[in-house]
């Protein structure tokens, strides 16, 4: 249930957001999302670093990406009841203890424990889009969305030849020492920049709803990160995967029965919230593949006779045009979108996607045409990912943008789990064993890169079911000091705000 919104004017919010909330709320994302790929360059040498196996070396990045997962709904959830910048600072201020625990230890455990605080910020991502939608303007509001929802890939992508840098020449915990350090930067910029918004929803928090959505992600995920080590046909995977089942559709049941949910799952089966949900898994797949396959290719020897021979860092540097592309992207997705709407633009981005991995099949030998694969995809998933914002936006209530704008971001996030579950195996089936060492294939990389084409073909599909353009709607809504009107853009899941 949610209270009537009080929708900004265009004067107000400028007034009071300033113009620093974009680049201070897309800074937040970045650094979320380094987090993600922070370990990256020494993925490797775990095992070693933390004097275990490499199976439990594992839980240093499966800790991370079953916390955001879980945190992301939640967080956004909170955002709408308690405010969003409140927040957001608490998700920052969470992964700043995580990354100052991991940085003091070299043991499994308390390094587990911190980044699982860590993946608690993920939650940031769909806070700072209901900031945006709640204190902007609507002539800003298209291309701020597209850069916060963005800044996944951005800050992923820069993190990599960063912390591969740092890795190579210093001691690997100042990674978490850094990651700390922009968390306070963070953390002192959206205080002095951003507001809290006063778009509230009614109701108190759904604490068995949130105990049900994290025990449910947790058991579906587990399987999905583990299941090479374990099997896929281990009894451990499928009792997982049936556990799963059984205590989501208990948590649906028991969301449909209460007053204030923790996810509207009315609103979520709405065909525009729906059809966009499930292609933005399909966006998250396609995503992480390049990230997954490139860095692999460029840095394997030579003499395997494919592999480029590169180093850590110019293997970060030669894949870092895909979050670079994807930040420049977002000014281009507000032009396009404002002139045919984001599921025109959703549809062009994945066209592109399907074009970057088609040329990528036959663009893998030089570190140069890894480069141009980078920039086309990079092109393509940033339209794909700033349209997905836009189209939830436009779909829900005000007052639910943070529970929803998070659904969407945990959409993307099992996205990536399952391409990274799936690629891993494909990989792994198809490497030659060389001197004992698993060795990725050129036969692995391509059939990578077609998995990825065939789940932006499915992504495709489901964005040409959206609905289309809608005329626009006048609603009478109460603002400060007195009645004013509102005009809602409804298309193709705009939802703008525009003058009292």
């Amino acid at each position: 249930m949610t209270q009537p919104h009080t929708p900004p004017t265009l004067e107000g919010p400028t007034t009071r957001a300033g113009g620093a909330i974009v680049p201070v709320l897309a800074f937040a994302g970045i650094v979320v999302a380094v987090m993600q790929t922070l370990l990256v360059p020494v993925i490797k040498d775990l095992p070693q670093l933390l004097d275990t196996s490499p199976g439990n070396a594992t839980w240093v990045l499966t800790s991370t990406l079953l916390s955001g997962a879980v945190a992301t709904p939640i967080m956004g959830r909170l955002g709408d009841l308690y405010g969003k910048r409140r927040m957001l600072l608490a998700s920052l201020s969470v992964m700043v203890v995580g990354a100052l625990i991991s940085g003091f230890t070299s043991a499994l455990v308390p390094m587990i424990v911190g980044r699982t605080l860590q993946g608690v910020a993920m939650g940031a991502i769909p806070l700072g889009i209901g900031l945006m939608r709640d204190e902007l303007p609507r002539e800003r509001l298209a291309s701020a969305m597209a850069l916060m929802s963005s800044s996944i890939g951005v800050g992923g992508g820069l993190a990599l030849p960063l912390a591969a840098a740092v890795a190579q020449n210093t001691d690997w915990h100042v990674l978490f020492f850094a990651a700390a350090g922009l968390g306070v930067l963070s953390i002192v910029l959206t205080l002095v920049a951003v507001p809290e918004t006063k778009t509230r929803a009614e109701g108190s928090f759904d604490y068995a709803g949130a105990l049900g959505l994290s025990l449910g992600l947790v058991l579906f995920l587990l399987p999905i990160t583990k299941g090479s080590d374990w099997g896929w046909t281990s009894a451990t995977t499928l009792g997982l995967f049936a556990a799963s089942a059984v205590v989501l559709l208990l948590w649906g049941v028991l969301e449909l029965r209460i007053a204030a949910p923790l996810v509207d799952l009315r609103t979520t089966a709405r065909r525009e919230v729906l059809l966009t949900n499930l292609a933005s898994i399909m966006v998250g797949v396609s995503f992480y593949v390049v990230s997954l396959v490139l860095p692999q290719l460029l840095q394997l020897p030579s003499a395997t006779g494919y592999g480029l021979g590169q180093s850590m860092v110019v293997a970060g540097l030669c894949v870092a045009p895909l979050g670079l592309t994807m930040m420049f992207t977002a000014p281009v997705y507000a032009r396009i979108s404002a002139k045919y709407g984001p599921k025109s633009t959703l549809i062009l981005g994945l066209l592109i996607i399907a074009i970057g991995y088609g040329a990528g099949l036959g663009l893998m030998s030089a570190a140069w045409q890894t480069v141009v694969v980078s920039v086309v995809l990079g092109a393509g998933i940033g339209l794909a990912y700033s349209s997905l914002p836009a189209l939830i936006v436009g779909a829900v209530d005000p007052s639910e943008t943070g529970a929803a704008n998070g659904l969407n971001t945990l959409m993307r996030s099992i996205g990536t789990s399952m391409s990274s579950a799936v690629i891993g195996m494909v990989l792994a089936n198809t490497a030659n064993e060389v001197g004992g060492v698993a060795i990725p294939t050129m036969h692995g990389f391509r059939v990578s890169f077609l998995i990825a084409t065939g789940a932006v073909a499915v992504g495709l599909v489901l964005a040409l079911f959206l609905p289309g353009r809608r005329p626009a709607r006048t609603l009478r809504a109460s603002g400060e000091g007195g009645a004013g009107e509102a005009d809602v853009v409804s298309g193709e899941g705009r939802g703008v705000l525009a003058s009292r």
